[in-house]
């Protein structure tokens, strides 16, 4: 089936990263939020990143305003009925998730995809609160969303081929690389991460160096961009608790399980760069 007609639900960091990728590639793309207030919030994140490519050079004004104008925002997901694709980015929380899949699934068209952008948890659970579990698949974006090349398309049991060849080509054109995944907590690229990073606050938990000191050893020891505290903040503490306790609970090995100063922090109310405080503060 050929897309044409995206939706999003959700326009925080990841949402308006998809719905932003999405409308520049060509796609007229609908983002849905909860209230006019967190739309209109996400809607103007979108537009300053725009903006920030246009001033860098990175696209034309007149790339910058076509995008504009295929973008569009709702709070009645009954806008969705003419929609292609829809893609859910709302918190990592399966009862959130099963809720909003069930409410698209009314009122998308028969041959609508229904994709999750769950970094973790299992699309089969999902899928099986819709009529279409054969139509819903996983396509775990990456943070930031117009910067990170990959996405991972998580394969169910019950998936049909033709989805997965329509999520796999949406997914391309949005200059993307695709990597597939079996439906396990975690996937490819957190199943293989989450023991680094969870180890990496056990040993800030028991004082074997600092915050700056760890992101920059990691940094200088492997090349990379930025260290685990830094990539966590970007994450969301609040995202990587909960996606910590679901690989535990399914796996059962501690090396998952989250420690005791991440669920300190998120009692706290440190969730990261989203609002302001977590390893590092901002501004």
């Amino acid at each position: 089936m050929e897309i044409k007609k995206v939706g999003v639900v959700g326009c925080g960091l990841m949402g308006s990263g998809i719905a932003e990728v999405s409308a520049r590639s060509g796609y007229e793309t609908m983002v849905l939020e909860v209230n006019q207030n967190f739309l209109d919030k996400g809607l103007a994140s979108i537009k300053a990143s725009l903006d920030k490519a246009a001033s860098k050079g990175k696209m034309s004004e007149q790339d910058r305003e076509a995008t504009l104008g295929r973008l569009k925002g709702t709070i009645d997901v009954g806008d969705f009925k003419d929609r292609d694709l829809v893609i859910e980015a709302v918190i990592e929380n399966m009862d959130e998730k099963k809720k909003v899949l069930a409410s698209v699934d009314k009122v998308c068209p028969p041959h609508a995809i229904l994709a999750s952008n769950t970094s973790c948890l299992s699309i089969l659970q999902m899928a099986m609160a819709t009529g279409r579990p054969a139509q819903v698949i996983g396509m775990h974006f990456f943070q930031p969303v117009p910067v990170m090349a990959l996405v991972e398309i998580v394969k169910t049991i019950v998936l049909t081929d033709e989805t997965v060849k329509a999520a796999e080509a949406f997914s391309k054109s949005l200059g993307k690389q695709v990597i597939f995944a079996k439906d396990t907590p975690g996937f490819l690229v957190n199943r293989l991460g989450f023991p680094f990073m969870m180890n990496a606050i056990r040993m800030l938990d028991e004082g074997w160096t600092t915050v700056e000191e760890l992101d920059r050893a990691w940094m200088m020891g492997t090349n990379s961009p930025m260290g685990p505290c830094t990539l966590m903040d970007f994450a969301g503490l609040d995202t990587m608790y909960s996606m910590a306790c679901a690989m535990y609970d399914e796996f059962k090995d501690p090396i998952y399980a989250p420690p005791p100063l991440l669920k300190a922090m998120v009692t706290a109310g440190m969730y990261g760069k989203k609002n302001g405080k977590g390893f590092y503060k901002y501004d």
